[in-house]
């Protein structure tokens, strides 16, 4: 049985302080020491962290919370590390030779502090994104090294088992061990194309968080949450604070500005038109609009600029005739700069708020994404009022492609309308 494992189930006897410090550090220390030992032993930093919660576990057990709980966890984590190599003196010469030109520091000497925190996890995030891996692997490394997300936890947000997930984090650090690729942040020259790698991995995790397909949850904060904290992180370093980078920031905030709206008591998704204006978070509006003027300087326009730009006018609760031209505008941009079926999808819903359905049924019968739920349920939408048993034949064509329970409530509500 793994230090993870004893660690996941005595969390279940603990208060919440635990869990809450094994998402916030465990991450932590698992960078610093990579940083320190270098990617080849990724797993040796697992096992330090793993093993500091499980002695956090059984110590705090029976002695009860110390003053100062983190300071506790980095005391123990360093010991660990030390021990580890005092107690395999054949292992530690072999490391200390591979990672004499890559490590910082001594290896006896393990750094917390927040300032090497925070340039760890920095570059851990270049090297859990590298482009040699897929991006669904980079997604779940970076959640499970970054985020301190458990096995099963990462298993939930990709609907699939954590035999799958463990196969899949397993080739994806063989790869990069084996491309030996350095924790380290990418050289001038280099550093734009591959923040776009980064970027996008936290695009796609803010994504799996805002457009949970699990059953259980149809907005996943939690994913949202650490896709902002480390987008911010790179906000907060000069060598990776792009107008792009702002741009992503600013439309997480404005996403995340409407997360207490977007679903009701029963874990229901609430349709745009149908939230509460009052429950909006206004200084997370606030931190959307400063960070997207932020996203203005350079002459470039990225995606997440014109996506931010869609999410900023659904901050505004009017159904003006101004709003949605401008949204369907912005919609156009994106889908000349990048074109994606959902994206198209969406346009076409704007699309019928300035130029009338009829048109807008017009452009999505082009589209013709037959094997999307979403195509249907918004034909139906859009035949609603005028040709209800077309609403109804589109619903039930959508129903018969849904995947989740989500999918379902809401199909069901429309269908409840007509």
């Amino acid at each position: 049985m793994s230090p993870l494992f004893l660690v996941a189930t005595l969390f279940m006897e603990q208060n919440e302080l635990i869990p809450h410090l094994f998402r916030t550090e465990y991450s932590k220390i698992i960078a610093v020491l990579c940083k320190q030992f270098g990617i080849h032993h990724i797993e040796i930093a697992e096992d330090i962290a793993a093993d500091t919660f499980l002695s956090a576990v059984e110590n705090w057990s029976y002695k009860g919370l110390p003053a100062n709980p983190t300071a506790w966890l980095y005391t123990v984590a360093k010991n660990k590390a030390k021990n580890y190599f005092a107690h395999f003196s054949v292992l530690n010469d072999k490391i200390k030779k591979e990672i004499s030109h890559t490590a910082e520091q001594p290896v006896t000497e393990i750094d917390l502090s927040n300032i090497n925190i925070t340039d760890s996890q920095l570059r851990m995030l270049f090297a859990v994104c590298h482009p040699c891996i897929s991006g669904e692997s980079q997604v779940c490394l970076a959640l499970r090294v970054l985020c301190g997300f458990g096995i099963d936890e990462i298993a939930n947000a990709f609907l699939t088992s954590s035999e799958t997930i463990n196969k899949r984090l397993s080739r994806a650090k063989e790869k990069l061990r084996n491309e030996n690729i350095p924790i380290e942040l990418p050289s001038a020259n280099e550093i734009n194309d591959r923040l776009e790698s980064v970027t996008t991995t936290l695009y796609l995790l803010f994504s799996e968080g805002y457009y949970s397909e699990n059953n259980n949850a149809v907005l996943r904060k939690d994913l949202c949450l650490e896709a902002m904290r480390l987008t911010y992180m790179l906000v907060e370093n000069p060598q990776t604070n792009q107008p792009f980078v702002n741009a992503l920031l600013s439309l997480m905030c404005f996403h995340a500005s409407r997360f207490e709206a977007r679903v009701n008591e029963n874990n229901e998704l609430i349709f745009y038109q149908d939230q509460d204006e009052t429950l909006w978070n206004r200084d997370l509006i606030s931190k959307g609009v400063y960070f997207f003027k932020q996203s203005s300087q350079g002459n470039s326009l990225s995606r997440f600029h014109l996506e931010a730009g869609i999410a900023f006018w659904h901050t505004i609760k009017t159904d003006s005739k101004e709003k949605w031209e401008n949204i369907l505008q912005l919609y156009n941009k994106l889908l000349q700069l990048k074109y994606s079926p959902v994206a198209a999808l969406n346009r076409t819903y704007a699309l019928s708020k300035v130029n009338g359905k009829d048109a807008a049924i017009a452009e999505a019968e082009k589209i013709n994404l037959a094997s999307s739920p979403y195509y249907y349920t918004l034909l139906g939408e859009l035949y609603k009022e005028s040709d209800s048993v077309k609403a109804k034949l589109n619903f039930l064509k959508a129903m018969a492609l849904a995947k989740t329970a989500a999918d379902l409530q809401i199909i069901q509500r429309q269908l409840d309308t007509l």
